[in-house]
């Protein structure tokens, strides 16, 4: 197999697991947003308050419960669902054209695999901003979950524990860390959307200065064009008459 049906191959490959990571992104960041009645737990601020329980539920004893001050930006859930919905959607027309050119055997011009190249280093920045906010707005919510660390169990165990909040906090650990680990794939996998387009574009490059030139294009580089590259005709004697005596 030829190195660009290699490469364009192992690009259709990745698009495939793009669309996979993507919606591994997508569908968490939507189930937590649902449980938590679209607010966003990332980096979210508060406090543990102990009452008593004859105050909450009238019976005697003493009962703890998380108070939020102040909940995540909401931009912060917003911005790693976009990366996804947007890897989703390009690995599905990007994964449909690299079938298309492998069925076809073509291959995109130049300009095209520049502005691929362009655009994959562009999102994979986006992809690389989106997975260290949601990292740290992860672990800033699970820092108010376990009171920095003061409470008898850890982030992971805390969703099996009522928090006494008014949102759906039974499975929110398992939901923010399947889209942390998806949107570090999208980004690794964006690195290698990176470098395949790269690749693709020094061997298209290689190949379009590899041809050899045509008749035209050797003259025009000689500097003249093909009409003065005609042999001019031979002139033509002039006919002289001749006296017969």
């Amino acid at each position: 197999m030829e190195l660009d049906r290699r490469l364009l191959l192992a690009h259709c490959t990745v698009h495939a697991l793009s669309i996979v990571a993507g919606l591994l992104v997508v569908v968490p960041m939507a189930l937590n947003g649902s449980a938590f009645k679209g607010r966003c737990a990332l980096f979210s601020t508060g406090y543990w308050r102990t009452e008593t329980q004859a105050e909450m539920t009238g019976q005697p004893g003493d009962v703890a419960h998380l108070v939020v001050k102040q909940w995540g930006p909401p931009a912060a859930c917003q911005f790693s669902t976009f990366v996804g919905i947007f890897t989703v959607l390009y690995g599905a027309a990007q994964g449909w054209r690299c079938l298309f050119y492998l069925h076809g055997r073509h291959d995109d011009t130049l300009f095209s695999s520049f502005l691929t190249v362009l655009l994959s280093v562009c999102v994979l920045f986006l992809s690389g901003g989106a997975s260290v906010i949601l990292s740290l707005g992860l672990a800033s919510w699970c820092d108010t979950v376990t009171n920095d660390n003061t409470r008898p169990y850890s982030c992971a165990e805390s969703q099996s524990f009522p928090l006494n909040l008014d949102v759906d906090t039974s499975s929110f650990y398992m939901e923010l860390n399947l889209a942390q680990v998806s949107l570090w794939c999208v980004t690794a996998l964006w690195l290698t959307h990176s470098i395949l387009a790269f690749l693709r574009l020094y061997h298209s490059h290689s190949q379009h200065m590899s041809r050899p030139c045509g008749p035209r294009e050797k003259e025009m580089l000689l500097g003249h064009s093909p009409s003065d590259s005609r042999s001019p005709s031979p002139p033509q004697s002039a006919s002289t008459s001749t006296l017969l005596v």
